[in-house]
């Protein structure tokens, strides 16, 4: 038995699949991410569990999907009892890094716990990072209240992400061992909003040659959130060139990452290990990007551009080129890498093993991908508060939390089928309608669609609402007899 692979989890925020020039668009300055591609397996029809960053994560991490254990919410973080991709690593023999500081995602102690290493050696520029969330506009622009601020001039920029992307460079060289496998996570934060980036990348599109996002008259019989959000924003306000604008420094951020990636790629190479290392490049979700007039995300969005990830995955010894097209899932990467990594999982998850797929990209390990987001009306004392630019986001979902209600979604191949708790349902036909744009659910040509559908949904949630942990309790645990004492008191 050889080596086990070296394994690199390349993780961007808020990526849109599309705005990659692997995944179809034509205008992206992404060669790095393309070059992956092309030497691995592009899941073309890949989706998020969730359209938010921490329960995506969460997701991501544990091969839960949000409901299993109640991580939907961007404050209940992976505990120090659960399962992590991370900590099983590590436990298996491989040497753990993280670079970079992502506390959105486990509890307090879970990263010490889980990893070798983890932080900052090379230590973000405060003075850049707060440039970064500085709007270059007045706050009453339009471009202002749609996340836009605008080309951060100086180069170096060390923001949060430069900071990762040097650290992952420095732990590779210095502290990556050569002797034993080893797994490294980065995490960056971009192209998560704000809008901006510094040059040489905020010029390197042209503003004139950006595709022009869905209008809002594009949305037929959608969630009523998509409406609400775009008007307490005041985005209808946003010119044919501000949504130019936003767009082409949205692909200056992905042109970025793509070189964040370049740089960490070259450091294994320089390091003599990459013939041993495998690359898992995805997203926790995407971004609406101008499309139906609205920016940014909302937590019971099921849209394509918020929940369909960009993953790729190229592994030593594996077939190059490959491009599957039958539905996977993000939880599933969890089941893959264990499986890669020689690991006897030791809870139940519901994560599918991809390796089949990494060989012959013509086969299929599910019949469905499910999605899901949003609340339950109860849950509305637990909902976000948020200050600055996410102050009116978070206030409408408090004041209508009918506009956040729960939201489930099962996609299959030809059609995808949403639930939601507070709102119509809604059916989509993805061969004549990829873009989801129109809600047929009130077609009299589809209800046995909506039918077969539904059923998959409410079957699929069935079977996997809980988990049984595989530690057994005794059942009777000895307990001290008699009456109690309070603190401080004699026996």
């Amino acid at each position: 038995m050889g080596k086990r692979p070296n394994i690199v989890i390349f993780m961007a925020d808020q990526l849109r699949a599309d705005a990659l020039g692997c995944f179809g668009n034509a205008q992206a300055l992404t060669p790095t991410i393309d070059a992956l591609a092309a030497r691995g397996t592009r899941f073309d029809d890949a989706w998020v569990q969730h359209p938010v960053c921490g329960p995506s994560r969460v997701s991501f991490m544990t091969g839960w999907y949000p409901h299993t254990a109640g991580h939907r919410t961007l404050d209940n973080l992976l505990k120090p009892w659960e399962p992590n991709l991370l900590a099983m690593l590590r436990s298996a023999g491989y040497k753990v890094a993280m670079a970079g500081n992502r506390g959105d995602v486990f509890a307090p102690g879970v990263t010490e716990a889980s990893t070798d290493f983890c932080g900052w050696i090379d230590k973000p520029d405060q003075a850049d990072v707060i440039a970064g969330w500085t709007p270059a506009r007045p706050a009453d622009d339009p471009l202002t209240r749609a996340f836009w601020y605008g080309a951060q001039h100086h180069e170096p920029f060390v923001d949060g992400d430069e900071a990762t992307v040097r650290t992952a460079e420095t732990w590779i060289a210095e502290g990556a061992p050569t002797d034993e496998p080893w797994a490294l996570w980065v995490p960056l934060f971009f192209p998560h909003v704000p809008f901006t980036a510094p040059e040489p990348w905020f010029s390197l599109h042209d503003r004139a040659d950006r595709r022009t996002p869905l209008g809002p008259d594009a949305a037929v019989g959608k969630a009523g959130f998509i409406e609400a959000y775009r008007s307490i924003y005041g985005w209808d306000e946003l010119s044919a060139g501000d949504l130019a604008e936003i767009v082409a420094t949205y692909d200056a951020m992905v042109s970025r990452v793509d070189d964040h990636l370049r740089r960490v790629m070259a450091a294994v190479d320089t390091a003599g290990q990459a013939d041993s290392t495998g690359w898992v490049f995805c997203s926790d979700h995407g971004e609406y990007l101008g499309d139906y007039g609205l920016v940014e995300k909302w937590p019971s969005a099921l849209d394509p551009q918020i929940t369909r990830n960009p993953l790729i995955v190229a592994m030593p010894g594996r077939p190059e080129g490959g491009v599957v097209t039958s539905p996977v899932e993000t939880i599933d990467v969890l089941a893959t890498v264990v499986e890669l990594a020689e690991i006897e999982a030791a809870h139940t998850h519901f994560g599918r093993s991809l390796v089949p797929l990494l060989d012959d990209a013509n086969r299929s390990v599910r019949e469905f991908a499910f999605t899901e987001g949003g609340f339950r009306l109860g849950d509305v004392d637990l909902l976000e508060t948020g200050g600055g630019p996410y102050e009116p986001k978070t206030r409408l979902q408090n004041e209508q939390p009918e506009l956040v209600g729960l939201a489930l979604c099962v996609r299959t191949t030809d059609w995808s089928y949403v639930w939601r708790s507070e709102e119509s349902d809604e059916l989509y036909d993805r061969i004549a309608d990829p873009n989801e744009t129109r809600n047929v659910v009130n077609d009299p040509k589809h209800p046995q669609v909506r039918a077969e559908l539904r059923s998959m949904l409410f079957e699929h949630l069935a079977a996997t609402s809980d988990v049984i942990p595989w530690e057994a309790d005794p059942r009777f645990p000895k307990t001290p007899q008699g009456w109690r004492t309070q603190a401080g008191e004699a026996g």
